[in-house]
């Protein structure tokens, strides 16, 4: 199992790597400020979704460090590298602490989000000499993501064929049943 990190001390906001990024990954920095990421987050108390980047394959882009964004991910996508996917667990003052975000998000809820930090760009106007190998690099994030969804969906197609033909078997069985019935005398 994974370690789970305290990014603050206080167990606010605990970062637990699901997948490693390459070593050589690079980080958010002064010089590449901007991220992109895929990310799921869920309330603790229950597991219910309330927000998802994963259903329309869309990416949400953020400035690390400028409030941009709760508490917690300013914190956490700084120790993240590109390819790294995390479990984020946000207690309430790192997140929308207790007014909440209605009618998603309750007062005072525990987040959890599963974050994918998939580039790290330089601010609008700076230069940047790998930023064709970064638009390569997330084509290929992108081939993955569609091959992997193709995948679940043929196994889902499987999945629904083989149900079929197990219905189809009792059913074959249940009228070989019957038709031995018939036809007899009492």
């Amino acid at each position: 199992m994974a370690e789970t990190i305290d990014l603050t001390g206080d167990g606010g906001v605990l970062k637990t790597v699901v997948r490693k990024a390459k070593d050589d990954a690079i980080s958010p920095s002064d010089s590449l400020p901007l991220v992109d990421v895929h990310y799921e987050g869920t309330l603790a108390e229950n597991g219910e979704v309330f927000d998802t980047t994963h259903e329309d394959n869309s990416i949400f882009t953020f400035e690390v460090g400028q409030g941009a964004v709760i508490k917690a991910w300013d914190i956490a996508l700084r120790t993240m590298k590109v390819g790294e996917i995390a479990k984020i667990t946000c207690r309430p003052e790192y997140a929308y602490g207790s007014p909440g975000s209605p009618p998603e998000i309750p007062a005072n809820a525990t987040l959890i989000f599963e974050v994918e930090l998939v580039a790290c760009k330089p601010r609008k106007g700076s230069s940047l000499g790998s930023v064709s190998d970064e638009k390569a690099r997330l084509e290929e994030l992108k081939k993955q993501r569609e091959l992997a969804a193709a995948t679940k969906e043929e196994e889902k197609k499987k999945r629904e064929e083989a149900k079929a033909a197990a219905a189809a078997r009792v059913q074959a069985k249940l009228d070989a049943k019957k038709g031995k019935g018939k036809g007899k005398g009492k």
